[in-house]
């Protein structure tokens, strides 16, 4: 039976992380997503599953014994916010380039730079067009509630297992730190090492006498055979493209104008609906669940029925250019953020809407 808790978001990443088997979390403390470390040290995994959970010495050591972990067939995660997931990304495309599976949670706060501890959405780009070096991609998926956020933990290590990829959840400050009812699941045992040997035949698992040593590494001083591998990895991301899209669609059966937001911005969105119908305006939400994969082709169809589409977004716009490619500039698509970690009101949203694409 499922238990009923009242949690922030951070607090939901790390009780389903426990709930989930994961073997180890290695991070460092950051506004706005610190709760996710202390909630962990104050649970003491260790003496409930057996999940190791480190305090490293910094964000560059923390996702490189992910990358170890990974690399062994462990459940293993991170999580940090926009500055410190900056310094992980050498690890992240290493990660990336091994083909390895593992969580990294961002929390996103406002930039450039230092910037601010309140929420933003401007990290997109680093998330889903690779903040590393190299043709790469993440699976991203974008929660919406703290139950999300719990949610995503279980379904972010089922796909990074499933493709050998790492898998992002990209959060902000808002949804981190707010407090809603969330459904907890029931324990799930973590594997056991002759569990990772059977499932997971390309793991560093030791010295086992029914195949030769695993090497798991992203160098090959070969161009030809590294351009081969490169091809290998476009051709999962196809795969992917093609099988793990997710979004949720609000009161688009009717409308004749349409916002897309995903996070904080589509619950404000949500409202923004209400008011604009109240005054007569048929206007819908596409909410992207994955934002890689991205919903190309639903967005495509969508821009058949409506007149314009409004991005809303707590940026400069960033996920606008993939709802413009995904549109074939068919119609208007235009713009509507706050930056520096102000959240727009849905007010705010129907001025722009009226302004902008009416």
């Amino acid at each position: 039976m499922k238990e009923l808790r009242l949690m922030k978001g951070n607090e939901a990443i790390a009780e389903a992380a426990i709930r989930a088997g994961v073997d180890g979390y290695f991070g460092y403390p950051i506004t706005p997503q610190s709760e996710v470390l202390e909630y962990l040290m104050a649970e003491q995994p260790e003496l409930r599953t057996g999940m190791v959970v480190l305090q490293a010495e910094s964000e560059v050591a923390a996702i490189n014994m992910v990358y170890g972990g990974a690399a062994a067939g462990k459940k293993v995660m991170t999580s940090s916010s926009s500055p410190g997931i900056s310094l992980k990304q050498e690890g992240i495309t290493y990660i990336a380039g091994a083909e390895l599976p593992c969580l990294i949670v961002n929390v996103v706060r406002g930039g450039p730079g230092l910037g601010t501890i309140q929420p933003a959405q401007s990290d997109y780009f680093q998330s889903v067009k690779g903040g590393g070096h190299g043709d790469y991609k993440l699976i991203v998926l974008a929660p919406a509630s703290v139950q999300e956020m719990y949610d995503f933990v279980g379904l972010a290590f089922e796909l990074a297992f499933k493709y050998r990829n790492p898998a992002l959840i990209l959060s902000d400050g808002a949804i981190g730190q707010m407090m809603e009812k969330v459904e907890i699941s029931e324990q799930i045992p973590r594997w056991t090492n002759e569990e990772i040997k059977k499932m997971l035949p390309w793991a560093t698992t030791g010295k086992t006498p029914d195949r030769p040593h695993n090497i798991i590494t992203s160098l090959d001083l070969d161009p030809n055979k590294q351009e081969k591998f490169n091809h290998k990895l476009q051709a999962k991301y196809k795969l992917i493209e093609e099988n793990e899209v997710r979004f949720e669609e609000i009161q688009t059966e009717d409308a004749e104008y349409l916002f897309v937001a995903y996070g904080t911005s589509s619950r404000i969105c949500q409202k923004s609906i209400q008011l604009a119908r109240a005054k007569g305006i048929k206007v819908g939400l596409l909410r992207p669940i994955t934002l890689f994969p991205f919903p190309t082709e639903r967005l495509f169809e969508l821009s058949k029925q409506v007149k314009g589409i409004l991005c809303v977004e707590m940026s400069a716009g960033q996920m606008i250019e993939d709802v413009k490619l995904a549109v074939r500039c068919s119609i208007p698509v235009e713009h509507y953020g706050r930056m520096g970690g102000i959240i727009p009101s849905p007010e705010e949203v129907v001025v722009a809407l009226e302004k902008n694409i009416l």
